[in-house]
């Protein structure tokens, strides 16, 4: 049976000369970088030489990237480091309805620890709406958190207008972005931005699973959340994963070229599933976003009248690897929290799926998958109905 993985906004398969690396470095490549003799020497050489690779996306400032162990710390290290830092200054925080619980979680934590939070509704599409920021925006507001990228339901949100708003507000307030989903996906604005900080994870874009950095503007100052031999300038200390940061900056360097024309790649594939879905003539519904307005790579679908995890099963007798949701919350139960913020009512809530695309799917792959899906749903349906 062929099998189609379409569930890359969950993790991705790592490029080959990804893992020939790794492979590689495990046995010659041991050395902590902190040593003097030639094997750290070695080791501290090839995590200079990543994060040169992965500086390319942030202007080549290579000196504002720290290593994380993937995009969960950089946001704890963003959010908790700032309000920590910060705290003199204020201690009301602000981030939308719709983030990733490793966001969301932190501004939970800080509530109990005194900060005030705000949480930033979104519209059914999932955007926020700047003027509802603005008025937040208080004297004693230290930092805002919204993501890029929605990770369910794909939406972008207009950081341009957000970054401007918030610096011309008071440009004193931290303005963090989750990238995780949108690095090496698509374009990084910093300028336009106005960001001083921004998340991101290497087993997104077909990296090992262990690595992550967060780019720290020059000049922001954040409490680190360890305290231990001062490695990457004493904001996250500990022996740094050499291996794991390798493959991270050689898939970074392998995603860079021609990006606007992968990412242009990268939608056609969606588009492609999605047109060859309407044409089977089957009922469903697109939650967030219209296709071609979304992230290149995530499509979030409701089937009415099917649960979403027979679905999910269904198609992965059929070989085709899909999500219910987030990977952080797909064993659990509960609704999607995003698909709550948007609104959906109870049947579309139930019936969600996301399928999420890569470039290692070929267009015959995901064709072939939306003719499958249309079976299913079909014959999912018919029993339904008896």
């Amino acid at each position: 049976m062929t099998e189609i993985y379409l569930d890359n906004s969950a993790t991705t398969e790592p490029y080959r000369n990804v893992t020939e690396l790794i492979i590689k470095l495990q046995t010659e490549t041991y050395g902590n970088p902190s040593s003097m003799h030639k094997k750290g020497l070695e080791a501290e050489r090839i995590i200079g030489e990543a994060r040169r690779q992965i500086a390319y996306f942030f202007n080549d400032r290579e000196s504002e990237i720290v290593f994380t162990s993937g995009g969960t710390e950089a946001n704890n290290l963003a959010i908790k480091g700032a309000a920590y830092r910060n705290r003199r200054r204020g201690c009301h925080l602000i981030t939308s309805s719709i983030e990733h619980p490793s966001v969301l979680n932190c501004f939970r934590f800080l509530e109990q620890e005194g900060f005030s939070v705000s949480y930033l509704p979104v519209d059914r599409q999932g955007f926020i709406n700047p003027d509802e920021l603005k008025n937040l925006i208080g004297q004693n507001t230290i930092l805002v958190s919204v993501m890029h990228v929605n990770n369910e339901i794909g939406s972008i949100q207009p950081l341009e207008r957000i970054g401007q708003l918030i610096k011309k507000t008071n440009p004193e307030i931290l303005f963090h972005v989750d990238a995780v989903q949108s690095f090496a996906r698509i374009p990084l604005k910093l300028k336009e931005w106005g960001a001083d900080m921004i998340s991101c994870s290497a087993h997104k874009i077909h990296g090992p699973r262990g690595a992550g950095c967060l780019w720290i503007k020059e000049g922001t100052l954040l409490q680190p959340l360890m305290h231990g031999g001062g490695q990457e300038k004493e904001i996250r200390p500990g022996t740094e994963n050499t291996i794991a940061i390798a493959g991270f900056g050689l898939a970074a360097r392998t995603v860079r070229d021609k990006l606007l024309q992968r990412t242009e790649s990268l939608k056609n594939l969606k588009l492609a599933f999605y047109n060859e879905l309407q044409k089977s003539g089957i009922l469903f519904r697109v939650n967030g976003p219209k296709p071609e307005k979304s992230a290149p790579h995530i499509i979030n679908l409701s089937f009415p009248g099917l649960k979403a995890e027979l679905l999910l099963h269904s198609l992965e007798e059929e070989g085709i690897y899909i999500s219910a949701g987030s990977a952080c919350h797909s064993r659990r139960p509960d609704p999607s929290h995003i698909l709550k913020a948007i609104g959906l009512e109870k049947e579309r809530l139930e019936s969600a799926v996301r399928f999420s695309f890569s470039l290692l799917n070929s267009e015959d792959e995901v064709l072939l998958a939306a003719t499958k899906t249309s079976k299913v749903v079909r014959e999912l349906s018919s029993i339904a109905n008896n």
